[in-house]
């Protein structure tokens, strides 16, 4: 535990919860962490949810059967701040596991970020603004079980105990050097993020590294081994990668085993697993084996977002994207933060011509219109200017993500 500070209040049940609720009623700055156990489970939970206010720190147990409504509203208060590290993780975990919305965010990632930290990662801020070390060696440990240990706990707290702090400053110079308005337009972005379904399809196998170098017999073996892990791991509610390793699952379409002695032959691939899922990964191979082989691979199953271009639009994103880039570098910030690539895509796409209609684009704001608009339309025009003489060079069709 750490000396300096005083123990969190761990809330498990209904008593503390209403405990905890009370003391945050006339809090306006309240600091939020989660932890789940996705390394150690195929279907996620939440596991822990962290907050701090006036410098004291909860650690609410979500597994303890609480009705977790009531802060749920309170995330939802757009009149109260919400200081979260890095966000999204938390806010697709929120809103996918009990549907809450989050409002009033400010985001303390984005905003070290936006005032030019090359690592903005909390370990990093926390250790330069505070002199504080995060033990990161707790970061991938099993949240999920009960009781947690006392680094788990003191891991858990120092992750919201500094934020409100934190806030303080980097809002004090955020508006002092004016790129509030940066860091405000992410965090309302953030906060309209919602989970998108997971489902996996046996066609996502595109998507492991070392798939594509198969040979189409081997892809055809990879495919229905992937789909046998993928339902062997919701089976046994364990991460695809312990139930059996890419390289290994790689492997075994490589060398297609046909019988026990062989199939614990292939690195990865131990006696206990044989014992476990033997028969099913050698019944894979064998459908594999008797099915068509891929001679062209699937696309990847297209991601929500993605956009396909023609050739003179895709010419246009890149020469918007180089200028976000320059835009970017001079002011010591990520590119996203200039324009996000949700932006980027619908300004190729519609080609604004002019500040009014560069206003009509869905998702500008008022601050990019003011600091970056005669700069988009400039690209924009030029472009035009060279389509309508043919000067463009030529590429192929490419889906960008």
């Amino acid at each position: 535990m750490s000396s300096a500070l005083p123990p969190p209040t761990v809330v498990s049940d209904r008593a503390g919860l209403d405990e905890l609720l009370m003391a945050l009623k006339g809090e306006r700055v309240i600091a939020v962490d989660t932890e789940a156990d996705a390394f150690f489970s195929y279907h996620q939970k939440l596991c822990l949810v962290q907050i701090t206010a006036s410098r004291r720190d909860w650690l609410v147990d979500p597994l303890a059967d609480l009705d977790l409504s009531p802060l749920g509203e309170m995330l939802a208060d757009p009149e109260r701040v919400k200081v979260l590290h890095d966000a999204e993780f938390d806010i697709l975990l929120l809103g996918g596991l009990h549907e809450f919305r989050l409002a009033g965010l400010f985001d303390t990632r984005v905003a070290a970020a936006v005032l030019g930290s090359a690592n903005p990662g909390l370990a990093n801020v926390l250790s330069a603004r505070f002199d504080v070390q995060l033990d990161k060696s707790m970061q991938r440990s099993d949240w999920s079980k009960r009781p947690l240990s006392e680094k788990q706990i003191d891991y858990a707290r120092l992750d919201t105990h500094y934020l409100p702090d934190l806030h303080e400053m980097l809002y004090a110079e955020c508006v002092e050097r004016d790129r509030l308005m940066i860091v405000e337009s992410e965090c309302r972005r953030l906060e309209q993020l919602r989970p998108v379904p997971t489902d996996v399809q046996p066609d996502d196998f595109v998507r492991v590294k070392g798939a594509r170098d198969l040979n189409p017999v081997q892809r055809a073996v990879f495919k229905e081994l992937f789909v046998l892990r993928d339902n062997l791991a919701q089976k046994s509610d364990k991460p695809t990668f312990r139930v059996i390793s890419n390289q290994a699952l790689l492997d075994v379409a490589r060398r297609r085993p046909d019988n026990y002695r062989a199939l614990t032959a292939i690195k990865g691939f131990t006696s206990r697993m044989a014992t476990r899922m033997g028969d099913e990964v050698l019944d894979a191979v064998v459908r594999g084996l008797g099915a068509d082989p891929i001679e062209r691979l699937p696309r990847a199953p297209r991601k929500a977002g993605a956009l396909d271009l023609d050739e003179a639009t895709q010419e246009l994103h890149e020469r918007l994207k180089r200028w976000r880039k320059k835009a970017a570098d001079s002011l010591g910030i990520e590119s996203a933060y200039v324009l996000n690539r949700h932006l980027l895509g619908r300004l190729a796409q519609e080609r604004p011509d002019s500040l009014e209609s560069l206003r009509a684009i869905e998702g500008i704001q008022d601050w990019q219109l003011s600091r970056f608009g005669d700069g988009i339309i400039s690209v924009v025009l030029k472009f035009l200017e060279e389509e309508s003489a043919g000067l463009l060079p030529k590429k192929r069709k490419k889906r960008l993500r």
